[in-house]
């Protein structure tokens, strides 16, 4: 599962590293940025010569709106990473719908495994980025697909900071310079949003200096 921001592209990555040989999934789903998150993902496969790369489109995640991300009614806040409330950003069970999808094709491929780069540390109130949620969606997925079927589901990243990120990131030579994080802007990072904020301080935390910053 590639968005194009820098952690699927880092757990694309890791995948990688560890032997897999990857098929790449992007889901758009009537985000602000998903032109920019697609050119992203479409930079990253080419990067890593992917043959099989799948576009999926859910934008009924649009129409169903209550998140700043799919709603251009609703601001893009400024980033406010010391809260523990659920944010405005959160696309209602976003990541299960993005799931479903992966799963499906998964079972086509025959694919061991789904890669997810899902970080708790992301805005901490997106229920969807935990750990426990991927547990319970293996067990949909044991339930739901044909029998003799295995799929894992693979946070590499889940419990690592941003900071540790970035320095995994360059450690398997991620290509970070590829990948687009703001939840607001398609052209220059608006280094305000939480998706902003979160990366700025990772990168500094790592004492790197942001590739796609000028």
């Amino acid at each position: 599962m590639v968005s194009g921001g820098m952690d699927s592209c880092v757990a694309a990555a890791s995948a990688i590293e560890y032997g897999y040989r990857p098929a790449f999934l992007h889901i758009n789903y009537g985000q602000r940025t998903e032109s920019r998150e697609l050119m992203a993902f479409n930079e990253i496969a080419n990067h890593y010569q992917v043959d099989q790369k799948l576009v999926v489109d859910i934008s009924h995640l649009n129409e169903i709106g209550a998140s700043c991300l799919t709603d251009e009614s609703i601001e893009v806040p400024d980033s406010n990473l010391e809260s523990d409330n659920i944010p405005i950003s959160y696309v209602p069970f976003r990541n299960a719908n993005i799931l479903a999808a992966a799963t499906s094709w998964a079972e086509v491929l025959g694919a061991a495994t789904i890669y997810v780069g899902a970080v708790e540390e992301d805005s901490s109130g997106y229920p969807d980025c935990r750990r426990s949620f991927f547990d319970a969606f293996e067990q949909t997925i044991d339930t739901g697909t044909k029998p003799g079927t295995q799929i894992k589901v693979i946070t590499p990243l889940i419990n690592l900071l941003k900071k540790e990120i970035v320095e995994k990131g360059m450690t398997l030579n991620a290509p970070l310079h590829l990948t687009w994080s703001c939840y607001k802007n398609e052209n220059v990072p608006c280094g305000k949003c939480d998706s902003c904020a979160l990366r700025k301080r990772g990168f500094e935390q790592a004492g790197v200096r942001d590739p796609i910053l000028s």
